[in-house]
């Protein structure tokens, strides 16, 4: 266990900002299923865009590497582009 204030506050701090990515890590998750579940296309379309910045954000934010985020946008634009 920590010995140090600082050492205390710092294991706080870092649990109150790993529960903070994990859960807009599952955000994102979840509207990118909604993304491919869409009824139609103007609707995936829509959610597409609301995604494609979730993704940028956790991508700035370091929850996620930059890679990780432009491979999803780029797959999710695809399945987008092939719907009719």
């Amino acid at each position: 266990m920590a010995n140090h204030k600082s050492a205390l506050k710092r294991i706080r701090a870092n649990n109150a900002k790993r529960l903070r990515n994990k859960y807009q890590a599952k955000t994102a998750r979840t509207f990118e299923k909604r993304v491919r579940t869409a009824e139609s296309k103007a609707e995936a379309q829509e959610l597409l865009k609301k995604v494609s910045s979730m993704l940028d954000r956790l991508a700035k934010k370091n929850v996620i590497h930059k890679n990780k985020a432009a491979n999803h946008k780029s797959k999710l634009a695809k399945y987008v582009a092939k719907l009719a």
